[in-house]
């Protein structure tokens, strides 16, 4: 079964990178139908799509696709997800998914401070 887990960055500063490493095991990312996706939840608020990879190919939300960047390592069966310029508004839960197969990780929490 395909389990995914995301890096623990701790705290992030207030206009630095964000970098998110999800490491897939049970199953390779070079998987067809399969679309690795990431996704955020801000405290007291809902799910938001930030975007993901499917076969080569990117997808970012338009509200933070210039900020966002989206690649894979098939080497290390991981994909990642940078999201530069952080604001405390970037505080959130973040999460790796395979969504096609609704496959989650258990997120990792991203608090940005000023």
């Amino acid at each position: 079964q395909v389990q995914l887990q995301e890096s623990d960055p701790g705290l992030v500063k207030a206009s630095q990178t964000l970098s998110l490493t999800c490491t897939v095991s049970g199953g390779s990312i070079t998987t067809n139908r399969v679309y690795w996706t990431w996704i955020r939840q801000p405290p007291g608020k809902g799910l938001e799509w930030i975007g993901n990879t499917y076969s080569g190919n990117t997808a970012y939300s338009p509200s933070l696709k210039s900020r966002t960047s989206i690649s894979w390592d098939t080497s290390k069966n991981q994909f990642t997800l940078q999201l530069s310029s952080v604001t405390p508004e970037d505080t959130a839960v973040y999460y790796c998914v395979a969504l096609s197969q609704n496959y989650w990780g258990q997120g990792t929490q991203v608090t940005v401070s000023s």
